[in-house]
């Protein structure tokens, strides 16, 4: 079972980005919000590079302003920036 399939199986209607299966990280939980999928933002860049033969110039382009950039309704995706916190010290 893949990760949008498992997400499915869940008894919530969620939103998912196409394209973007290998990039999700989870359910991101929110107070006073409704629950909703996280992806990994450098996976979907690094999915849009492999898949779409963009470099990491177009593919940031693309997805800052039409994934991330995509209101989808309340339950639209949400994206996270990984990083070390050592970078920060």
């Amino acid at each position: 079972m893949n990760r949008r399939e498992l997400l499915a199986s869940i008894d919530i209607q969620l939103v998912c980005a196409d394209g973007f299966d290998d990039a999700i990280l989870g359910i991101c939980e929110r107070a006073g919000g409704l629950d909703v999928v996280a992806y990994d933002s450098k996976k979907c860049i690094d999915i849009l590079m492999s898949n779409d033969e963009m470099d990491e110039a177009e593919a940031n382009e693309y997805f800052y302003f039409n994934v991330v950039g995509a209101y989808m309704g309340e339950r639209t995706p949400v994206f996270i920036m990984t990083t070390s916190f050592e970078v920060f010290a």
